[in-house]
């Protein structure tokens, strides 16, 4: 693997930084490349050659928040991390989701289908980890389940429309007890 140069590296953090504020200030569709490449203080053709087009931009971003969280359940403290039983495993991860999608509702809301499983015939790297981690925390729990069909059900309903609506209010704790009553059931 390549390593990155280090002006590379401070150019896609100050891209991915102007991107993430951008978003919590705008709508989704309002957000352009100028805007993003005048806010991180680069040409606008470091942005388009950094990550394609808009829609690599936002790839990029979620999957950088999206490894954060891996980062922890891997190798971060319990409950998050290992070290904890497999339900306070899955409670955890499921409130760490919500935090995450709750404080990146504008990026969600612009990848609308990009991150949804099976999009252009084969599952976005963040919906597979979360689907993975969610599925192995249930089968560990309950091997008598279906836990991957489980994960889906779970997950499916972060890209509703009433949930991200429900986001967009600000009411993540209510999601996130919500989650919490759906995977106790299921974990009996």
């Amino acid at each position: 693997m390549v390593k990155e140069r280090v002006d590379a590296a401070r150019n896609r953090r100050a891209i991915l930084r102007a991107t993430e504020e951008l978003l919590s200030r705008h709508r989704p569709e309002e957000v352009t490349m100028e805007q993003v490449a005048a806010a991180a203080g680069v040409g606008k053709g470091t942005v388009f050659h950094r990550f394609g087009s808009r829609m690599g931009l936002m790839i990029a971003l979620m999957q950088e928040r999206a490894l954060g969280l891996r980062d922890e359940v891997e190798t971060g403290p319990p409950p998050l991390g290992p070290g904890a039983s497999p339900r306070e495993r899955l409670l955890a991860f499921l409130s760490a989701v919500v935090d995450v999608i709750g404080r990146n509702k504008g990026l969600l809301a612009a990848l609308g289908q990009e991150v949804a499983p099976r999009a252009h015939g084969g599952d976005h790297p963040v919906y597979t980890f979360w689907h993975g981690h969610i599925s192995e925390l249930i089968a560990a729990e309950r091997p008598d389940l279906d836990a991957p069909l489980l994960a889906d059900l779970l997950l499916a309903g972060l890209q509703a429309e009433p949930i991200l609506r429900l986001l967009e209010r600000g009411e993540t704790v209510r999601l996130e007890k919500g989650l919490h009553t759906l995977a106790a059931a299921i974990l009996g």
